[in-house]
């Protein structure tokens, strides 16, 4: 069942003809898809080294071009400041005859895809903060937060969080989460913006004996609310090593409210969105959203 409405289908036989076709260094490289419950992209491995990315909604192709430039150049910087391996771009394939956008190559980052009912160790709490630390002393150049993702400012979200609680009726207990977020959506935004990754969450980070071996998804690296990527301490932790992770990053009462309140947006679109057509993500939100509410007095 596809996860978007406006979703394209990828073949691998499509795959293996546009990269034989436009990247001949590859044409005998072998090529298999990655089982992945990822919402944005399907990845095939060429060959040992390299990952092709195949975004998985239409959209239009100067509109797709423009962003996959973009990530290119977010995702260099973030390779250059982050202290944890990241892929590092390396071609854009242009759209085929069975493929209706331009695709990017990317480097291959060796690890396993963090299980989403993580309860991360002290030393996986130590490597999160450790890299938090390295992308907020990255020099925002005097950007701050653009767009209409999570990162700016919590009432600009009122519109999709009551769009969440229609679809979650019957599903989730909708009266209490409007009281939390009620509290979330008054929490003020005080501190300055810093770099960020953006969605430092399981199916983005590479784990290999329970420490942080690599980051994925580092094309939306740009400044944001800190408490943005602080909201990762919701996604992969018990209440011991998230207290770790939350002094070793210094959050402040403000800042950790904050992180619970982006944790709460991301969580609570996943569950509706995903509950008939990506088990993996309905079940992370779900863990997610209980871990904010057992933690929120309101």
């Amino acid at each position: 069942m596809a996860m978007h409405d406006d979703e394209i289908a990828i073949s691998d036989d499509v795959v293996r003809e546009l990269i034989a076709s436009q990247f001949p260094q590859w044409e005998t490289a072998p090529v298999r898809r990655v089982e992945s419950n990822g919402t944005v992209n399907a990845i095939f491995r060429i060959g040992d080294g390299v990952a092709a990315r195949f975004l998985l909604r239409s959209r239009n192709v100067s509109v797709a071009a423009e962003l996959l430039a973009r990530e290119a150049e977010a995702s260099r910087r973030f390779a250059e400041h982050s202290p944890f391996p990241a892929p590092l771009p390396i071609a854009i394939g242009a759209p085929g005859k069975d493929y209706p956008l331009p695709w990017p190559v990317q480097s291959w980052v060796p690890g396993s895809i963090a299980p989403v009912d993580i309860d991360g160790s002290v030393g996986l709490a130590h490597d999160l903060a450790s890299l938090i630390s390295a992308l907020r002393a990255t020099d925002t150049e005097g950007r701050r937060f653009q767009g209409d993702n999570r990162g700016g400012e919590l009432p600009d979200h009122d519109e999709w969080v009551e769009e969440c609680f229609e679809k979650s009726v019957g599903l989730l207990d909708v009266p209490m989460l409007r009281r939390l977020w009620s509290h979330f959506r008054e929490l003020p935004h005080t501190s300055a913006d810093v770099m960020s990754h953006g969605d430092l969450q399981p199916l983005n980070v590479l784990v290999a004996d329970g420490r942080l071996v690599g980051v994925l998804d580092t094309g939306d690296f740009a400044p944001a609310d800190p408490a943005l990527d602080a909201m990762c301490g919701w996604y992969f932790f018990d209440d011991a090593s998230r207290a770790v992770f939350r002094d070793e990053l210094g959050c402040d009462d403000l800042e950790w409210e904050r992180s619970k309140a982006w944790s709460f947006e991301q969580a609570l679109g996943a569950i509706w969105y995903y509950v008939e057509t990506n088990p993996v993500m309905y079940d992370m939100g779900r863990l997610v959203l209980d871990r904010v509410v057992a933690n929120t007095k309101v």
